[in-house]
């Protein structure tokens, strides 16, 4: 390593610590510091803003992950596999668990396909898989609902179902009624079924449920995990999956 590498690694480290300590100082009442104090401060130190902010970060993650724990207790982990709610495919008995709220116009659901397929593929015989709407109307705009209500009327036709989830989850651009019916047709559904059941007012009762538990227990955002208990939001990749499912 070039030793002005080993300045810069040092300085951040030690920019890191700085932060850390200050914040953890000011948070449990140790310095007097107000919002002018920390700004003038900032001002003459610049260099601390981006530790400063990577700290803030892990700190809201490890709040949000608590908070997370703490509802997946209260709620309990048989609601990630209601019936009711998720589509449930693998063994009841399986050790082994994997649940994913998710959104078809979500780019970063998308780029999870690859490695959930294929674990998918590898282990739906001795895992639990859990597929939980959390389409995000705000973001992804209505073709984000319209999928979600294909998606749940597809339920329907359980033997297709997984064919057409990932068939719809690979697609590019937003999802249209063009797309979902092709892809059901490809995944060898009833297209005329599929038509009539998405109409049904259950299927809007459904998506309310899935969205209320998402809610219930913090997920702001898709794609997020749920691996074997334990949350990962974000996108996944084959290592990931393969290092989190074998804790």
């Amino acid at each position: 390593m070039r030793p002005i590498t080993i300045v810069l690694a040092s300085a951040i480290c030690g920019a890191m610590i700085a932060v850390a300590v200050i914040l953890s100082m000011a948070q449990a009442g140790l310095m007097p510091i107000n919002d002018r104090q920390m700004q003038t401060y900032l001002m003459t130190h610049p260099e601390l803003v981006p530790a400063m902010m990577g700290r803030a970060q892990q700190l809201d993650d490890q709040k949000q992950a608590a908070a997370q724990d703490a509802a997946m207790k209260k709620v309990g982990k048989a609601a990630f596999f209601d019936p009711a709610v998720a589509f449930v495919t693998g063994p009841a008995d399986a050790k082994a668990s994997l649940v994913e709220f998710y959104d078809y116009d979500c780019p970063f659901c998308r780029a999870s396909l690859p490695a959930v397929k294929k674990f998918y593929d590898a282990h739906k015989d001795d895992t639990r898989f859990s597929f939980i709407e959390f389409p995000i109307a705000d973001l992804h705009g209505q073709s984000a609902l319209l999928a979600a209500r294909a998606s749940l009327a597809a339920r329907r036709q359980p033997a297709h179902y997984m064919d057409f989830h990932f068939t719809l989850l690979g697609e590019e651009g937003q999802v249209t009624e063009d797309m979902i019916y092709a892809d059901a047709a490809k995944s060898g559904m009833d297209v005329g079924k599929l038509k009539t059941d998405m109409t049904d007012p259950a299927i809007a009762k459904t998506l309310t449920s899935s969205i209320a538990l998402a809610h219930k227990v913090g997920v702001d955002g898709t794609p997020t995990f749920v691996l074997n208990g334990k949350f990962h939001p974000g996108a996944v990749d084959g290592d990931t999956l393969a290092s989190e499912m074998k804790s």
